[in-house]
């Protein structure tokens, strides 16, 4: 799941609260998107937040949903992720990302178009140095000198799982080329999520792949029994998805067309389990990610929706 408050004053305590409600619950895991530039709601920084949670839990998986590893140095996200993966003792999921907004690549001084050349040389610089193979020499000009090698290395072996966020054709063909799981998008509709899956699987096979495991879907989730509390959280979406039509990014553009019933799950336990079920039938769903942060609904509805998310799944 994902946290359903961001941001603001104590935003630290604040998501480790909520990972402890998770736990409580028995949530598997428990997400950080990454966000710039965004005001109050940015997450610039969730390594950071990340390691205030695990540090208040005990059993819950603390994961990204998009790490963006184009405007990063390969070498430091390596080490801090393993020094979370050590102080969480093996909890870390790594979904990491390329971006898309043009602002983010400007003032990191990246230029657009070698985004996915970059993301894909970064995963094989943090590989190499989680293997604890040399990453660079002393003297540069000597090879028989003493070598560098990345330490702490992370608990789990050979790295922690690596899922990648995928938005559009180029990215998850990317995905399956890369032998990885694909995480997809929270606004697509069933249709689209099954082409991107088959695009994937296409893509795996032509390099001869063996396919996941995995396979993880992010979707808004809200449960209640009051018609009245669905309809505001409905239409509370669908602002956000009209919304979504004005993005610049011509993929997310042309994701937000859907209905809201497209990509969001939200109903009564039983349609919430119906809808469950198929995206399980459909899809071969083996996680879903819960996106909780939904307009129209109060915290106490929030938390009640995932009691309820919590009964369906165990």
């Amino acid at each position: 799941m994902t946290p359903w408050r961001e941001g603001g004053d104590g935003a630290a305590n604040a998501l480790a609260e909520q990972a402890e409600f998770a736990e409580r619950l028995g949530f598997d895991s428990f997400w950080l998107p990454e966000s710039h530039f965004t005001g109050h709601t940015a997450i610039p920084a969730p390594l950071l937040q990340l390691a205030a949670i695990a540090s208040r839990t005990h059993t819950l998986k603390i994961a990204t949903t998009s790490y963006l590893l184009p405007i990063r140095n390969p070498i430091a996200v390596a080490e801090e992720v393993a020094v979370l993966d050590k102080l969480s003792q093996g909890r870390v999921i790594l979904g990491v990302g390329r971006g898309f907004r043009k602002a983010l690549f400007r003032v990191y001084d990246v230029p657009v178009a070698e985004k996915r050349d970059r993301f894909e040389a970064a995963l094989e610089v943090m590989r190499t140095a989680w293997s604890g193979e040399p990453v660079a020499w002393e003297d540069s000009d000597d090879p028989a000198s003493p070598a560098i090698r990345v330490s702490p290395l992370p608990v789990q072996k050979p790295h922690p799982p690596i899922w990648v966020a995928g938005f559009g054709p180029k990215a998850v063909a990317q995905v399956g080329r890369l032998g990885l799981p694909y995480l997809a998008s929270p606004i697509e509709s069933m249709a689209r999520l099954e082409q991107n899956y088959a695009r994937h699987r296409d893509a795996m096979s032509a390099e001869r792949r063996k396919l996941p495991i995995e396979v993880p879907i992010m979707r808004t989730v809200f449960i209640s029994r009051e018609e009245t509390v669905l309809e505001r959280v409905r239409a509370g979406l669908g602002a956000q998805a009209s919304a979504l039509a004005q993005s610049q990014a011509a993929s997310i553009r042309n994701a937000s067309g859907s209905s809201v019933d497209g990509w969001a799950i939200v109903g009564s336990p039983e349609q919430v389990a119906e809808q469950i079920e198929l995206h399980r039938s459909k899809l071969g769903m083996t996680h879903l990610i819960a996106r909780t942060q939904v307009p129209g609904a109060d915290a106490d509805a929030v938390e009640a929706s995932l009691g309820m998310l919590a009964d369906l799944v165990r």
